[in-house]
């Protein structure tokens, strides 16, 4: 039986490893992937889980409000939960960071839902966890939807450019201030990290060097 990069080596590995980005970009395959590595659990975005998504893809305006409490509800008991297992040190990987909620509520909201959003997430417990290692996966927005395209999930066929481009714009500018932890900034526009050994080699090195601050992972491919 192989055995995890973590109990193979007893490699000092981050302890919880947050990932995030726009949709399509690749955060829950690479979530898995470093999960089965380091023989991680995974908190993954339910997505699948939330009724209202299909029909906020269709017509944003009509249900947005629903869909963003939908997520909002969701999120806040995986976080709650996520607490109550801290008594046994777990170690994750998760899909998603809890301030991308308040990030998508602003692009999808008219004013008047938006303070309605903050007074209900004010009445919520929320204490999120903070992250070891928080990777942010970027790439053009022309890439984006097409690889949303090539997946095909048919609620997301929906999406339009424009939409995908506000995400994208917002996403850059909540990582350009982000301090809360270690910051590793991915442009996966040109790499695989998931069909790519060397790549996602290059990666996981890169985490277990333990950097701090805000860096950039640029992989040095050998040909």
């Amino acid at each position: 039986m192989t055995k995890s990069l973590g109990e193979s080596d007893n490699l000092d590995i981050p302890r919880y490893i947050a990932i995030e980005g726009p949709i399509g970009v690749g955060k829950t395959s690479l979530t898995k992937r470093l999960a089965e590595s380091f023989n991680y659990e995974t908190l993954l975005e339910k997505s699948e889980d939330n009724p209202f998504l299909d029909r906020f893809y269709q017509n944003p305006k009509q249900h947005a409000l629903s869909t963003q409490l939908f997520f909002l509800f969701q999120r806040a008991q995986q976080i709650q939960a996520l607490r109550q297992d801290d008594m046994f040190q777990p170690v994750r990987v998760a899909d998603f960071l809890i301030e991308k909620d308040e990030l998508f509520a602003r692009q999808t909201l008219d004013p008047d839902e938006y303070n309605l959003y903050l007074n209900t997430y004010k009445h919520l417990t929320i204490d999120a966890p903070t992250p070891s290692l928080v990777i942010y996966l970027q790439a053009p927005t022309e890439v984006l939807l097409k690889r949303i395209r090539k997946r095909g999930i048919l609620s997301e066929q929906f999406i339009e450019l424009g939409y995908l481009e506000n995400l994208n714009h917002a996403y850059t500018e909540l990582f350009h201030y982000y301090k809360k932890s270690p910051l590793l900034i991915v442009n996966s526009a040109e790499i695989d990290l998931v069909g790519n050994e060397e790549d996602y080699r290059q990666l996981v090195k890169y985490i277990l060097s333990h950097p701090v601050g805000t860096n950039y992972f640029n992989p040095r491919r050998t040909f």
